[in-house]
């Protein structure tokens, strides 16, 4: 029998000294944060035991739960109001890049309509994310609903996956990096592969000759490094947590020029 073959895109072998990394919890969350829509799953009242797949636009309130403005027409509302059990499927942004390898999670929990002393917030909430609904969003027929999270399977990637607790995924906040990682990555990529290969060769003592940044959060970054034996993917951490944007901006900086001072003199 012929050995399984390995994938080519592969970590191994595992770094001694892996650097500091957000939680799944941090990660769910921020993905939440930066998506809007998603599809939601309910338990078909037409073909009993089935789930029933819907586009589902969504916005999140102060906890991170999931805010729907559903229509008592549409066949998910009338299948939650029978069975309130539901669970809402989220891609990263950029899955359509590549579907497997991106990031992405299943929010499992139940689904109910929102208090009437929430729906100011809610509304609000929603309206930010989902202006155009306010053409509809006073109609008599709509109304909202929150999904109150039970557990959630978070997917970072290849081998990248776990469960989450629903009081943990709550607790969670978003990445600060969230809304300017996609212009980091493309700067650093654009426009400074060498410091990032200089990087690699300082802090993990690989010599590569292509270096692409593939994230980067709070706490650091992932490289996916081409080297004569394969390509490899490392986590590289940040001398301390980064907050913002230029924080980010001051601290890669600092390392291209710690990793270029540190060479020897034969390089």
């Amino acid at each position: 029998m012929a050995s399984p073959r390995k994938h080519a895109y592969t970590t191994e072998p595992q770094d001694p000294n892996p650097a500091a990394e957000t939680t799944f919890a941090e990660r769910a969350r921020t993905m939440l944060s930066l998506n809007q829509v998603g599809v939601i799953s309910t338990q078909s009242e037409k073909c009993k035991g089935f789930p029933f797949g819907s586009t589902m636009p969504y916005a999140l309130d102060a906890s991170g739960r999931p805010l729907f403005l559903i229509s008592a027409m549409a066949m998910h509302t009338k299948n939650l109001r029978v069975d309130p059990r539901a669970s809402l499927f989220v891609t990263d942004p950029t899955a359509h890049l590549d579907p497997l390898g991106a990031g992405r999670l299943t929010l499992v929990g139940s689904a109910e309509p929102v208090p009437d002393d929430e729906l100011d917030d809610a509304r609000a909430a929603y309206l930010s994310r989902h202006p155009n609904a306010s053409y509809y969003v006073d109609f008599a027929d709509f109304s909202f609903w929150r999904l109150n999270p039970l557990d959630l399977y978070f997917v970072g990637g290849f081998g990248v996956m776990g469960w989450v607790q629903g009081e943990d995924f709550q607790s969670a906040v978003a990445d600060p990096l969230a809304e300017a990682a996609t212009g980091i990555l493309q700067h650093m990529n654009d426009d400074h592969a060498a410091a990032m290969l200089d990087i690699a060769r300082a802090e993990k003592d690989i010599v590569a000759s292509e270096a692409k940044m593939t994230a980067v959060d709070r706490l650091g970054f992932h490289l996916r490094l081409q080297t004569p034996e394969r390509i490899q993917s490392v986590r590289i951490g940040f001398p301390h947590e980064v907050k913002s944007a230029e924080e980010c901006h001051q601290v890669l900086v600092a390392m291209v020029k710690q990793a270029r001072a540190n060479e020897t003199p034969e390089r």
